[in-house]
């Protein structure tokens, strides 16, 4: 059985990623010297943050807040499908066990997974996740088709991506579930602008949710 030689020289990026570190530690302890000691106790984040995987997009960077502020959980253009024991075991410790206020499904224009989704090409394994997005195609066909402009239409596209996929976080037992608490987290979808680097409200309105409660709903 082999041996980890940890004398052994790093390569230029991975160096890269401990220099990088260090100096973080380094700026943290200035600005708080019990930064860590306080994070090392616990956590109880008020948001969980379902986002893209995105290098661009990075969750704490872009919303503002500190490590331990917000609960994560990304994939290819922040999809929330049923049968992902990822999400849903995410979902479920935020929810249940973290007790979190707001769970937030963030997308963001220029979206290489919407994108893919869009077109008529083959990728390989991906193409059975991007059926769920060519799904939310199907469902606003024809606001899609009455859109010309190309990258208008991408656009729109992901913004169409968030709103369902808020619909189906709302779909899941454990948000169903949740919904009796007497202060249930509240449901959100937003939009990155890449170019600007603002998040966008779409105000995915809860009569929206409520219109599909008779069948989704659970007592």
């Amino acid at each position: 059985m082999g041996t980890i030689n940890n004398s052994a020289p790093l390569d230029s990026g991975m160096e890269r990623i401990f220099n990088g570190n260090r100096q973080w530690v380094e700026r943290k302890r200035e600005e708080d010297p019990e930064f860590f000691e306080r994070r090392a106790k616990g956590q109880s984040p008020k948001y969980l943050y379902i986002g893209c995987s995105d290098s661009r997009v990075p969750a704490n960077e872009i919303s503002g807040t500190e490590p331990g502020e917000m609960f994560v959980h990304r994939n290819i253009a922040n999809m929330v499908v049923h049968t992902d024991v990822n999400l849903l075991s995410v979902l479920q410790y935020a929810v249940e066990v973290l007790k979190v206020k707001h769970v937030i499904v963030v997308g963001h224009y220029g979206c290489g997974g919407v994108a893919a989704a869009m077109s008529d090409k083959q990728f390989g394994l991906i193409d059975n996740w991007l059926t769920n997005i060519k799904d939310v195609i199907r469902i606003h066909e024809e606001e899609l088709h009455a859109i010309e402009d190309e990258e208008q239409r991408l656009r729109r596209l992901v913004e169409l991506n968030v709103v369902e996929q808020v619909i189906n976080l709302s779909k899941t037992s454990i948000i169903q579930n949740a919904m009796k608490d007497p202060e249930p987290p509240q449901l959100h979808g937003l939009v990155y602008d890449l170019r600007e680097g603002i998040l966008r409200d779409l105000h995915v309105q809860t009569k929206l949710i409520k219109r599909y409660e008779h069948i989704y709903g659970m007592q």
